[in-house]
C-alpha cells in the first residue's frame, strides 16, 4: 500500500497527462454505472442481453444486464490502481497506453448498453 501512495504522489508532481487520464477513467467509469443502473429493468419478464451475428438478439433475464455496472466497478477502480502498479513497474507511457485502452473499452461497454437498450 505504501508503493501505491508514493506512485500515486509521484504521478501527481511529475506526470500530470496521466492524472487527467486517471481522473477522465473514473468519470467515464462513474457515468457507465450510473447509467447502467438507472437503465436496469427488474420489472420486465425479458430484455435483450447480447448479439450474435447468426443468431440477433438473445433474450434474457434483467439479472444478466447487472455485468454492465461490474465492468464499470472494474474499470473505474481496479484499473485505476492497475495503472499504479504499471507506473511503477513500466513506466509513464505504458501507463498512458493502458488507459487509453480502458477509456476505449469503457467507450465500447456503453455503446453495447446503449444499442442492447434500443433494441428492447
Amino acid at each position: 500500500m505504501k508503493n501505491i501512495k508514493e506512485d500515486f504522489l509521484k504521478i501527481y508532481q511529475t506526470e500530470r497527462g496521466l492524472l487527467l487520464l486517471m481522473v477522465f477513467n473514473t468519470f467515464a467509469s462513474l457515468a457507465l454505472l450510473i447509467f447502467s443502473i438507472v437503465t436496469l429493468n427488474p420489472e420486465a419478464p425479458v430484455v435483450k442481453i447480447g448479439y450474435g451475428d447468426i443468431g440477433g438478439y438473445r433474450d434474457g433475464t434483467w439479472i444478466s444486464l447487472l455485468a454492465f455496472p461490474i465492468l464499470a466497478i472494474i474499470f473505474g477502480f481496479f484499473h485505476n490502481i492497475l495503472t499504479l502498479r504499471i507506473f511503477h513497474k513500466r513506466g509513464a507511457g505504458m501507463a498512458k497506453f493502458f488507459l487509453i485502452t480502458t477509456s476505449c473499452l469503457i467507450f465500447g461497454t456503453a455503446l453495447v448498453l446503449i444499442r442492447l437498450l434500443g433494441e428492447e
